[in-house]
């Protein structure tokens, strides 16, 4: 007996030495693996024939691309005027989805006023208002802005509503016996709670806008990554087509990244599960 536990201390000793020197993965490699495993395996199809030029330019071919439109100046200007169309939904949809949402998640009647519409109204297909838009607005820059801002406003009041009535009625009622009043109340209590489903619902509205942008983009635009890819779609150049897509998904992925920050920044205080 004294002899094997004798053998089985060091044992037991190696293994967990073992398990302390053993150098985990970073998260990094990981993320990464997926997307260049992807884009690796598209060249490889590429450069042997099996995918065909005419039907989809290699990432070379894309990435060659991408450097002669920026030479130009072409990229920039596309990705400044469609960035800037985004910005200015962005703010007036935020600014109509928070009001809304905050009269009808605090107030009843508010709720009896505006939540019905706004419930018949998100049914609507966006997309199709197009035909509306421009007999109200023309073909200029409002239609592609209130495009957004609608697209927008819908999934952020949403989130907003929910998370104020979602609110623990607890909490309410000991603020009330703390002796906060109604505006106290509604400022340390219910909007802090109602954060993590705002920013949600900001993170949605996100990519909802730059899905209206490709189709506002469709509406006599003649600037912008939209009517980039429209004009490529013309002369069939699918590697600026592909240029294009590329910026739409990495102009997304900067604005969910900085919504991202912006949760860990507000949302410091409040402690949430990462992942195992």
């Amino acid at each position: 007996m004294t002899d094997q536990a004798a053998t089985a201390i060091p044992t037991t000793t190696v293994r967990n030495s073992a398990a302390k020197t053993r150098t985990p993965i970073p998260r990094w490699l990981f993320k990464t693996f997926s997307p260049v495993a992807l884009i690796v395996l598209w060249q490889v199809l590429s450069a042997t024939g099996a995918l065909d030029e005419e039907t989809l330019a290699s990432p070379a071919t894309v990435l060659s691309t991408a450097g002669e439109l920026w030479q130009e100046g072409r990229l920039q200007a596309a990705v400044a005027t469609s960035v800037q169309r985004v910005a200015l939904g962005l703010v007036f949809g935020v600014l109509a989805a928070v009001v809304l949402a905050t009269i009808s998640g605090l107030f009843r009647r508010g709720e009896d006023l505006v939540d019905a519409p706004m419930q018949m109204l998100r049914t609507v297909p966006v997309i199709g208002l197009i035909p509306l838009l421009i007999i109200w607005f023309g073909i200029g820059e409002e239609p592609k802005v209130v495009l957004i801002a609608l697209a927008v406003t819908f999934p952020l009041y949403m989130n907003i509503f929910g998370g104020i009535r979602n609110v623990d009625d607890s909490l309410v009622e000991t603020a009330r016996t703390l002796g906060l009043g109604r505006f106290g109340q509604v400022r340390h209590v219910i909007l802090p709670a109602a954060m993590p489903n705002a920013l949600v619902g900001l993170r949605y509205a996100l990519g909802t806008a730059w899905l209206a942008l490709v189709f506002g983009e469709t509406i006599n635009a003649n600037a912008g990554i939209g009517y980039e890819m429209n004009t490529a779609r013309e002369f069939f150049q699918t590697d600026v087509i592909v240029v294009c897509l590329v910026l739409y998904a990495l102009l997304g992925l900067v604005a969910d990244f900085i919504v991202r920050l912006l949760e860990r920044t507000v949302l410091a205080w409040r402690p949430a599960f990462r992942g195992a």
